[in-house]
């Protein structure tokens, strides 16, 4: 008698879970991208020139700790891989 209600229980609260990620998918995207309170999107998202210059002045600022080194290696996947002494 126990394993038919928990099976009964789990349908119900996968299906809500279901249907909230569906309701705030919904309302992300009214909000953000359909801008339903007004707004517009800052230049420095949506402006790729900005973007450039900004990474540029990054790259450039003097080092003191070590060599230089990419202020985002993961966006840049430059990893390196030192051999380990045998």
């Amino acid at each position: 008698m126990a394993a038919s209600t928990s099976g009964g229980k789990a349908k119900y609260i996968i299906g809500a879970l279901i249907g909230s990620f569906g309701i705030s998918y919904i309302f992300d995207k009214l909000i953000s991208d359909n801008k339903i309170f007004g707004g517009t999107t800052p230049g420095t998202v949506s402006n790729k020139e900005w973007w450039a210059a900004t990474d540029e002045k990054f790259q450039s600022w003097p080092r003191t700790a070590g060599p230089p080194v990419v202020m985002n290696p993961i966006s840049r996947q430059n990893f390196i891989v030192k051999s380990r002494p045998e």
